[in-house]
């Protein structure tokens, strides 16, 4: 039960729905409770006075001439007489069940119940349409055979509901003041309790834009240090994300300068004054290649923030990774047959059991064709030793590892910086290569949110050159 409902959730609002709510679920319920004990404690000291009369009154059956005989003195009647509230009946048989005295038609106890003489019971009847209490007794008389006289009194009830009344009315109507204070002392002990998180929300709204440094845990309660711990987690994650956005910022803007100063400076010479047509076309050429440079960091940069924003908005499905990787080997080969370079594909077969895995194909196919684009660019190749690159997927048979590995005959990349190649723009000294530096920053990021690990090692350790050989681990798939 809501009490207090909204259409926001409010923490202060559930609190006091699930304190009060027990609270007023429990009044009614208390209520009929002390009815009941009321009732209980109310009908003793009444049924006490029965049985105090319906033993006087079985001290007055006698025994005269043979029959038993029944004399109400004047102390008796007493006794008996009726006041404001309750009528009181009594009722006298002899051991043939004769009538004696008292009320003719006062219903007597149920046949089947066993008479034990002495014994003063109660029970629960109606006389004239009016519920009663009756006390009885059983009295042997001496000399006059097996069969006990039945002494009966009768009370209505109305003093005993009064009483009731009265009982529930002093527990119960101090209850209708305790109530609203009892809410109030709750209320104004919520509000009391929910303040360390108005000022933990005073000082978060009171920060600068550029201020994400952790908020402290030790000023708030216990129970709410998860959530700052939380957010402070989010804050160094944020951070740590603007920096690396500004530092990737900075460096498209470094590496985007050299192509724009140099179409800039080409424009200038073809502008000119005593410039031949041959010089018109060298310096078109110049600005075509810086053209081609400068569309290729920006198609780089492009896919590099869409691989790192990607993860939870492309949807995965089956990704055959030997087809894909032949596609992007037919794709490329043209590119390297213009450098000299001999390209091959080994592995297993398009469709091959295990040769799947579940991930983007349009990331993994740009993974797959920025390490063979790489291999092109740093290969070397000549007619006296023409450069080959392979592509290969494979599959470990024991570990059902599915691999993807990218082979050249390069120089290869030391060891000092395997590690650096996979950082945005940065580039291997000694490499004349064309290139925008984000090839390999593309493919560890593909690869991570493939649930993939990226190594390079070289291809032919101890000979020279030594070659490259990028290998791409997929974590195995669960059964």
């Amino acid at each position: 039960m809501k009490i207090f409902q909204r259409e926001q959730r409010s923490l202060f609002g559930e609190i006091l729905d699930w304190m009060l709510t027990p609270l007023l679920l429990l009044w009614p319920v208390s209520l009929v409770l002390t009815w009941l004990v009321a009732q209980s404690i109310a009908g003793k000291p009444f049924d006490r006075t029965l049985e105090y009369n319906v033993g006087a009154l079985a001290q007055q059956i006698s025994v005269v001439h043979g029959k038993a005989h029944f004399t109400l003195p004047l102390s008796a009647r007493a006794l008996l007489r009726a006041d404001d509230a309750d009528a009181m009946y009594y009722q006298v048989l002899g051991t043939d069940g004769e009538f004696l005295s008292g009320e003719r038609w006062l219903p007597g106890p149920s046949p089947e119940e066993k008479i034990v003489s002495g014994e003063i019971r109660l029970r629960d009847d109606e006389y004239q349409g009016e519920a009663m209490k009756i006390a009885y007794i059983w009295v042997r008389l001496e000399g006059m055979g097996q069969r006990p006289a039945l002494v009966q009194v009768a009370e209505s009830l109305d003093k005993r509901s009064q009483l009731a009344t009265e009982i529930v009315k002093g527990v119960m109507l101090p209850q209708f003041v305790i109530l609203p204070l009892a809410v109030l002392l709750v209320w104004l002990a919520l509000v009391q309790a929910i303040k360390p998180l108005n000022r933990l929300e005073e000082r978060i709204r009171a920060r600068a834009p550029d201020d994400l440094s952790p908020l402290d845990t030790q000023a708030v309660p216990m129970e709410v240090a998860p959530l700052v711990a939380s957010v402070n987690d989010l804050l160094t994650r944020l951070k740590e994300s603007i920096a690396t956005q500004k530092r990737f910022l900075a460096d498209a803007a470094h590496q985007l300068k050299t192509p724009l100063a140099g179409l800039r400076m080409q424009a200038d010479l073809a502008q000119r004054e005593g410039a031949s047509a041959d010089d018109l076309k060298q310096s078109l050429r110049q600005i075509g290649r810086a053209s081609i440079r400068a569309t290729h960091t920006v198609n780089q940069l492009l896919a590099l923030a869409r691989a790192e924003s990607s993860g939870a908005v492309l949807a995965q499905q089956p990704c055959d990774l030997a087809k894909l990787t032949l596609d992007v080997m037919r794709d490329c080969a043209p590119r390297a047959i213009d450098k000299g370079i001999d390209v091959g594909y080994e592995g297993v077969d398009p469709g091959a059991p295990g040769g799947s895995i579940a991930g983007n194909p349009t990331l993994l196919k740009e993974m797959i064709r920025n390490l063979v684009d790489n291999a092109i660019n740093y290969t070397p190749s000549t007619e006296q030793r023409p450069g080959v690159i392979t592509t290969r997927v494979l599959i470990d048979p024991f570990s059902k590892v599915l691999a993807l590995q990218v082979e050249d005959s390069g120089n290869g990349i030391p060891a000092a910086e395997r590690d650096l190649v996979f950082q945005p723009f940065y580039r291997a000294l000694g490499n004349e290569a064309d290139g925008s530096g984000l090839g390999l920053p593309i493919v560890a990021e593909i690869a991570r949110q493939h649930h993939a690990t990226v190594i390079v090692e070289d291809a032919r350790p101890g000979q020279s050159p030594p070659g490259a050989c990028f290998t791409v681990r997929f974590a195995p798939r669960p059964g």
